[in-house]
């Protein structure tokens, strides 16, 4: 599961070959104790929790890098490794 992006204690991974979420497209953030999984699309929590700001932190950087998330995510699908993206 590399890390893809990390900023204001916030880790960004990509899990490769995540099925886990009906192949919808998500990253998963951690954050202290707190982790969840983050669509890609619309930054809602598909599981998991996460502190509020984090959770802010992290949907304003998915906004930001979108077209990235999504290249990163049909890499990982396939296999692949996904690129760093630059932090928030």
């Amino acid at each position: 599961m590399p890390i893809i992006s990390m900023f204001y204690g916030v880790i960004i991974r990509l899990y490769l070959i995540d099925n886990k979420h009906h192949n919808l497209p998500h990253i998963h953030a951690k954050y202290n104790e707190f982790e969840a999984s983050i669509a890609i699309d619309d930054g809602e929590i598909l599981a998991g929790d996460l502190l509020r700001k984090q959770l802010r932190l992290v949907q304003a950087w998915i906004e930001l890098h979108r077209d990235e998330l999504v290249a990163d995510w049909e890499l990982a699908v396939a296999g692949e490794s996904p690129y760093k993206i630059q932090p928030l």
